[in-house]
Formats: structure tokens, C-alpha cells, sequence
């Protein structure tokens, strides 16, 4: 069970911080805003705020930025924190909805109750991206890597790059013999927890830590806050390693081949979402909550099953209409396919199969006004 920080001054600190984001303009996305306001016949209005991923930051710009076009008199409010203290901030009623890349678990379900009603809260699918295992070495693009090599290079078992493991995965490379410095994440992270989960299921006799979104202690490495911390950190120490969503590396970074089956399958959008259609729903959960539980191990010709699905977590029902009102229509935005094609543009994202889309339409609309 991850940690829940106390409800008061996680609220405090959550809606300090939203306040701050939107305080100063009724237009914070600027003139264009200002003009689609003017012109606009939407009669939508009002606050909608939400906290969490960080890996969905950049798609979030993106969908606030193409929802603020066509709903201008709404002020929604994303403060990027991480997906624990996001799912955190929504059981304790300081946001309306959280992102997250993975799933409320059991007792969150539970704790769901007491802010959002009987019913609970229900986990939507909004966006879908490989994580990247990526790292500094200068003139080197990519490398094939299986689970079983990752698993040992993040535990300090391989400790330089021209290992014979790696080696022998990439027959012809001039692997340098720079001392691998791995990188996680410092923050109760759904990145952390995809990537862990992938470890121990492909590779459980070299990654046997159960799957959490805290990295294990006692392993040597460095860490940094959220998705942009551990990039800074891997693009300033050459020989650095670490795992982040493909939407925050750049071409200053090289990422891994992973091998499926007997094939060594590049990252890429059209790859994760060939694996995400291997996924079954999490079973005992409600009709309308849409868990996944990915097939880490599918063999599945051109998969990338190192696959982050990353959540936006809505409560079942809500004590106003017109806050029902912004939900549903935020959330349909972000599930269309308008609001897909706007993510995979601005982050690099895969669109959501569309099976999938429509049960999120489906749960979307089941959300209501709590009596």
C-alpha cells in the first residue's frame, strides 16, 4: 500500500499550488484564448483541477491547451506532482480528478469511498507511451537489451558498458568501457511501478523485488524528482542509464531495442499500442472501471510491452451538476479522437484503441450527481 499523506495539508499544499498556477489571467493560455472566449457558444464555466503524472504533463499541456479553444470559460488546472501524490490529493478531496500511471489499488478503491461515494472511483485510460530505457553514451544510439541485462545494470551487477552480457547482445558496437550509473526515480512514481512490474514478471530471478512505485532500497545509483529529474540528470553524466516515458527524451539520449520473443523491438508509439492490445481488465473491479492488466510477457510480433498506461482517475459521482458537467466533457475531450491525435503530437503518445475508447466513453457517461 503506498503511503497516503494526511489530508489536510495535502489539500492545503495542492490547491496553493493550483491557485498559484491560475492566478494572474482569465485567459492563461493567452490571446487565443481570449478570442475563442469571445466567440465561443460553449456555456461550460468554471474550476476543473486535477494533480498527478508527471509523464502525462506534456499531453495534459496539450489537452488544456485544445480544450481551453473549445470550452475558454473553464479554468482547468493540472498540477504535474507525480502519480502517487496525485491519487493521494484526489482521496483526499483537494482536486477533482488525478492522473496516474497506474491503477488505485485495493485499499485506495476502499479509501475512494469516503470522498467520492459509495461507488467509488473509476480509473479511465487517457494515454498510452512506451517507457524508454535510455542512456548517456555519446555516438551510440541504441542498444539491444533484454530484461534479465536491464534488471542486472540497475542493480549494480553490471557495473560498465562494455560488459560481456552487453556485448554479446550487440555483436559489432565499440561499447566503451564508461562505468554505468543508474538512475531511478525519487518520488512515489507510476513510471517506477511500470517499470519494476515489467522487471519481475520477465525476469523475476533478476529483478525479484515485488513491483512498487518506490524504488527498492539499498541499491547504488542516483535519483531524481519526477520525469524531468531523472532526464537532467542522465543528459549531464556520461554512462548514465535510467527509465522514463519516450515523450521527455530527446536525441541527446540513446534508448534500448527490448527482445521480444527472439526479436530485439524498437520503442515507438505504434509498438506499445500493439501491446496494450494484448491487455485484459483487472478482474473483481466495477463495471465501469477500466484497470488493465498488461501482458508484460506477450510474444506478439512488433509489441513494446515496457508500456506505460497512464490513468485519469474520476470519481463516480460528485455533489454538483455543473462539475459533472466539466468532467464528462474534459474527460470525452481527452478520449476522442481529436484529444488522442492532439497527445501523440505533443507527446509522442499512442492512441487509444478504439475498443477502449469507447468503454471509457461508456464509463465517462456513467459519472454523476451524488444526492
Amino acid at each position: 500500500m503506498r503511503p497516503i499523506r494526511p489530508a489536510r495539508s495535502l489539500a492545503t499544499v495542492v490547491l496553493a499550488t493550483l491557485a498559484l498556477t491560475a492566478c494572474g489571467s482569465d485567459y492563461p493560455l493567452g490571446d487565443a484564448q481570449r478570442e475563442a472566449a469571445e466567440n465561443s457558444t460553449s456555456n461550460l464555466s468554471g474550476v476543473l483541477s486535477g494533480a498527478g503524472s508527471s509523464a502525462q504533463g506534456p499531453a495534459m499541456d496539450s489537452w488544456i491547451a485544445g480544450f481551453g479553444t473549445l470550452h475558454p470559460k473553464v479554468q482547468l488546472q493540472y498540477s504535474p506532482d507525480g502519480s502517487g501524490a496525485g491519487r493521494s490529493a484526489l482521496l483526499a478531496g483537494a482536486v477533482n480528478f488525478a492522473g496516474s500511471d497506474a491503477y488505485l489499488q485495493e485499499e485506495e478503491m476502499a479509501d475512494a469511498k469516503a470522498v467520492c461515494g459509495p461507488e467509488g472511483a473509476l480509473d479511465i485510460p487517457a494515454y498510452i507511451s512506451p517507457i524508454a530505457v535510455a542512456f548517456n553514451l555519446p555516438g551510440i544510439e541504441s542498444l539491444n537489451l533484454d530484461a534479465v541485462t536491464i534488471a542486472r545494470m540497475f542493480r549494480g551487477e553490471i557495473e560498465s558498458w562494455n560488459d560481456p552480457a552487453i556485448a554479446a547482445l550487440n555483436p559489432g558496437v565499440q561499447l566503451p568501457e564508461t562505468r554505468i550509473t543508474p538512475v531511478s526515480r525519487a518520488d512515489d512514481s507510476g513510471t517506477t511501478e511500470n517499470f519494476t512490474e515489467y522487471l519481475h514478471e520477465v525476469a523475476p530471478d533478476a529483478w525479484p523485488d515485488a513491483p512498487s512505485g518506490t524504488w527498492p532500497g539499498g541499491l547504488q545509483g542516483e535519483n531524481a524528482q519526477g520525469s524531468s529529474g531523472v532526464v537532467s540528470t542522465v543528459t549531464r553524466t556520461e554512462g548514465a542509464l535510467t527509465y522514463a516515458d519516450d515523450s521527455v527524451i530527446d536525441d541527446s539520449m540513446g534508448t534500448a531495442n527490448l527482445l521480444v520473443g527472439t526479436e530485439f523491438v524498437p520503442i515507438s508509439a505504434e509498438a506499445a499500442s500493439t501491446a496494450v492490445e494484448q491487455s485484459k481488465r483487472v478482474p473483481g473491479r466495477g463495471e465501469h472501471d477500466i484497470a488493465l492488466q498488461l501482458d508484460r510477457r506477450t510474444t506478439a510480433p512488433g509489441a513494446y510491452p515496457l508500456v506505460l498506461v497512464s490513468y485519469q482517475i474520476y470519481c463516480s459521482s460528485y455533489d454538483d451538476a455543473d462539475l459533472v458537467e466539466r468532467v464528462r466533457t474534459f474527460g470525452q475531450y481527452v478520449v476522442s479522437e481529436e484529444g488522442q491525435q492532439t497527445s501523440a503530437e505533443a507527446a509522442k503518445s499512442a492512441p487509444i484503441p478504439e475498443s477502449l475508447a469507447e468503454e471509457a466513453r461508456e464509463a465517462l457517461e456513467s459519472i454523476t450527481v451524488r444526492d
